[in-house]
C-alpha cells in the first residue's frame, strides 16, 4: 500500500472529523486510514483487524465503513465517467 494513499485517507477522515465535530476516538485517523486500507488491500476480516488495532469488531467495521464513504466521495459520477471516456 502506498504512503500517498495513507496520507490522503488520513487528511480526509481528519477533516471529515473536524467536519462533523466528532470527539475522540480509540483510534487516529492515520491508525484508521491503515486499518481501512489493510481490509481493502489485504482483505482481512473485521474480526482480524479488531483483535490487530485493539478496537471492538462493530468498531472496526464503522471505521472501515465510514472511510470507504470517504473515498466514494472522491471518485467521479457516473455520468461524468462516461463523458470522459468519450472525449
Amino acid at each position: 500500500m502506498s504512503g500517498s494513499a495513507l496520507r490522503l485517507l488520513s487528511t480526509r477522515l481528519r477533516q471529515h472529523r473536524r467536519a462533523i465535530g466528532s470527539r475522540w476516538r480509540r483510534l487516529s485517523a492515520g491508525r484508521q486510514a491503515l486499518l481501512t486500507l489493510a481490509h481493502l488491500r489485504v482483505g482481512h476480516t473485521y474480526a482480524q483487524l479488531a483483535a490487530g488495532f485493539g478496537v471492538g469488531i462493530t468498531t472496526a467495521y464503522r471505521y472501515v465503513t465510514e472511510a470507504v464513504e470517504l473515498l466514494a466521495d472522491l471518485a467521479p459520477t457516473l455520468t461524468d465517467a462516461i463523458r470522459a471516456a468519450s472525449t
